[in-house]
């Protein structure tokens, strides 16, 4: 009896100790501070994630189960809205998490993932696998009554029915078990490959050893090259780093054939260099259980389950649309490697062009045919001055007003905070963070979060933004002047900032860009198009030196060369969203990757020339969660959309137009997931998207025809 009273007294002792350790725990508080609460960077450890994730699961659950087990008939109230308002402390934790996983990721972190990741989809998995919370949402999804509602909460009981039968609640038990399964192995395998990729993106470089191997790049180029080879306490004078922000203008600039060549490889290369961080084997396992998931759904393909509640709906529907603009992408392809081959002629070459000299001539033909320099152009890109153009392009189209604030927390010293708020009311709508550069443990690429959702569930919550990119840092006190591809990124990432701050919602689920794969990047692509402007260039495109306003005559070239290189840059994305729908409409195949890659291509009549912008065993897209898997497509689809879009613009007043920008506002940014998306756009537009002004803005000569939407 006594051994018993002990070990009791030494539980509730554990248990006490356990409550008092989760009270200190920063992660488990709710944000405090301005703006109704903000994330509190300085006070996260990474050891405290995983007791965090165990309190926080645990009250989701214990929160669904009060709502699926309520003895009372389901309500849109005590089931739905319930819905809406569970796992908010799970919901805080995880943002810091994706923070952490994207932006400043260790050795330590990484461990911890691997405990995280399969718990997490074993929550996920329980709770769409819930009998009791599915049958509540049917019932109210087939109740007559359901018309008494507010459209937008007869569209969310529709998102919330959808989902759960896309994710098998209708399942056997045993055929639920097996989903469950594989989610969690999935879960793993995702984090391995993205912590694979990131290895292989940390670690390697290629080093320049002499002045000579500087040859032809441009200034900021090289300071950043001395600055990384001196960061990793290397002996050379400088190194490339294996990011995109490093590699793509030494392919571009560099005179030194050999080194492009090593430097091109070391990129297409990464996670395909049989080592220990080789993703071949670990996507093979991914397609495995997808297509052994889609099967136990019910569906064909993995392709097939993922595009259900996609605009595009079936995959046969993108295939069209990609298969109508390869062919025109490819022959333009032809023709402007027909040019670059005459210069490498006329300098003496032996060669033919390769796709580690691709870059290279493109810009030698851009000069040639355009006299427009990228170098020059850059003189006129200042990174703070672009973002400056952002912010004004906002307030013309979106009555939005950003000021810089630092009373807030952030995680890093690069990361900045800004307060947004509507000129017209001084209502704030919201914050944006801004973390513009490339670091060691930051994976690559751009990208924007929503750390919190705006919603008017009960009271209006601010929503909060962030736009991620890696562009090289410079000099203490020298402006970093970016590339018009690069400004063109900005641009594309503030537009989906501006889909999150324009929201005006509800419901968190149907907040911001919470919307279709396929039309998610519609706002953000759309905006792209407000950096070429004459009114953005001529007040923001200032040269460094100077800080003149770009020439007019400048101005006028890049106008001119506007669609030149849409063949290079088309044809990089449809290879690999054509690759990635393919490897996932082959079901249970066994896949070879490299095989794979290899024959599709062939078949394709891929140029030579040219690699796809992601290959499969660096294909964090598809292959770091299910996100864009058998979705990369999206990009092209949206592009289709705000080409149209942006020709409702031009048929008016121009970019400018306030009513037409007010409609793009009230019809397309605002509104979410309230409505579908493609009554959403016809309601802007007045007709569906079509795919002839799409081909326009590219430049492809091809008959005007209709897309199939």
């Amino acid at each position: 009896m006594k051994k018993i009273v002990t070990i009791l007294i030494m539980a509730t002792s554990l248990t006490t100790l356990q409550a008092q350790t989760n009270s200190q725990n920063p992660l488990l508080q709710k944000w405090t501070g301005p703006y109704g609460g903000v994330p509190a960077f300085t006070e996260y450890k990474i050891a405290d994630f995983k007791p965090a994730f165990d309190v926080a699961i645990k009250q989701k659950s214990d929160e669904i189960d009060a709502i699926s087990n309520n003895p009372k008939p389901a309500t849109f109230d005590n089931t739905i809205a319930e819905l809406e308002r569970s796992g908010k402390k799970l919901s805080r934790i995880m943002t810091v998490y994706g923070i952490y996983s994207s932006n400043i990721s260790t050795p330590e972190f990484a461990l911890i993932e691997k405990d995280i990741e399969p718990l997490l989809a074993a929550q996920s998995t329980k709770f769409y696998q819930n009998r009791n919370l599915f049958v509540r949402i049917e019932k109210l999804y087939n109740s007559p009554d359901k018309k008494k509602l507010t459209s937008e909460q007869q569209r969310l009981i529709w998102v919330y029915y959808t989902e759960f039968n896309k994710q098998g609640a209708n399942l056997s038990d045993a055929d639920k078990a097996k989903v469950g399964e594989i989610n969690k192995q999935l879960s793993m395998l995702f984090s391995k490959f993205s912590q694979n990729l990131l290895a292989e993106e940390n670690d390697q470089y290629v080093v320049l050893t002499t002045e000579a191997d500087f040859d032809g790049l441009p200034d900021g180029i090289k300071k950043a090259a001395m600055a990384q080879a001196k960061e990793r306490k290397l002996s050379a004078i400088g190194c490339i780093a294996n990011t995109r922000s490093f590699v793509e203008p030494f392919l571009t600039f560099s005179t030194n054939r050999e080194l492009r060549e090593k430097v091109w490889r070391m990129f297409v290369n990464r996670g395909d260099n049989g080592d220990e961080h080789d993703n071949k084997s670990t996507l093979v396992e991914i397609l495995k259980l997808r297509a052994a998931k889609a099967k136990l759904l019910g569906y064909p393909t993995f392709a097939h389950w993922n595009l259900t509640n996609r605009m595009a709906k079936t995959p046969e529907r993108a295939m069209a649309l990609m298969e109508a603009v390869w062919e025109p992408a490819v022959n333009q392809v032809h023709k402007d490697v027909a040019d670059m081959q005459k210069i490498v002629v006329v300098e003496g070459g032996k060669f033919q062009i390769e796709p580690w000299d691709y870059r290279y001539y493109a810009e030698k033909v851009r000069k040639a045919k355009y006299d427009l320099d990228q170098n020059v152009v850059k003189e006129y890109l200042q990174l703070e001055k672009l973002r400056e153009g952002m912010f004004w392009v906002a307030g013309e189209l979106f009555d939005l007003k950003f000021k810089q604030i630092t009373d807030v927390p952030v995680y890093h010293p690069d990361v900045r905070v800004w307060e947004v708020s509507n000129i017209k009311t001084g209502k704030v709508v919201g914050l944006w963070y801004f973390d513009p550069y490339a670091r060691k443990g930051k994976r690559s690429g751009a990208w924007m979060n929503a750390y919190r959702k705006q919603q008017k569930l009960d009271g209006d919550v601010l929503t909060i933004v962030s736009n991620n990119s890696n562009f090289i840092k410079g000099n203490d006190n020298e402006p970093i002047l970016i590339s018009w591809t690069d400004a063109t990124t900005l641009f594309h990432e503030f537009g989906h900032a501006l889909h999150g701050l324009c929201s005006d919602v509800t419901y968190p689920t149907l907040s911001g860009t919470a919307v279709a794969r396929d039309y998610v990047e519609f706002p953000s692509q759309i905006l792209e198009r407000w950096l070429e402007t004459p009114e953005v260039l001529n007040k923001f495109a200032l040269n460094y030196k100077t800080g003149k306003p770009i020439p007019k005559d400048l101005v006028e070239r890049i106008a001119k060369a506007a669609t030149f290189n849409e063949g290079f840059s088309t044809v990089e994305t449809i290879s690999s969203s054509l690759i990635d729908m393919k490897l996932h409409l082959a079901g249970d195949s066994v896949i070879d990757p490299t095989v794979f890659e290899k024959e599709t291509l062939a078949k394709l009549n891929m140029p030579k020339e040219i690699v796809m912008r992601h290959r499969i065993p660096q294909f964090g897209h598809i292959f770091s969660s299910d996100g864009y898997a058998s979705g990369y497509y999206s990009y092209l689809w949206a592009d289709v959309i705000s080409a149209d879009a942006y020709e409702a613009f031009t048929e008016a007043k121009g970019p400018y137009d306030k009513e037409v920008g007010k409609r793009l506002h009230d019809k397309i940014f605002s509104v979410g997931n309230t409505t579908d998306q493609e009554e959403a756009y016809k309601s802007f537009r007045g007709h569906n998207p079509e795919i002839n002004a799409l081909m326009k803005a590219r430049g492809f000569e091809v008959p005007v025809i209709k897309s199939k939407k």
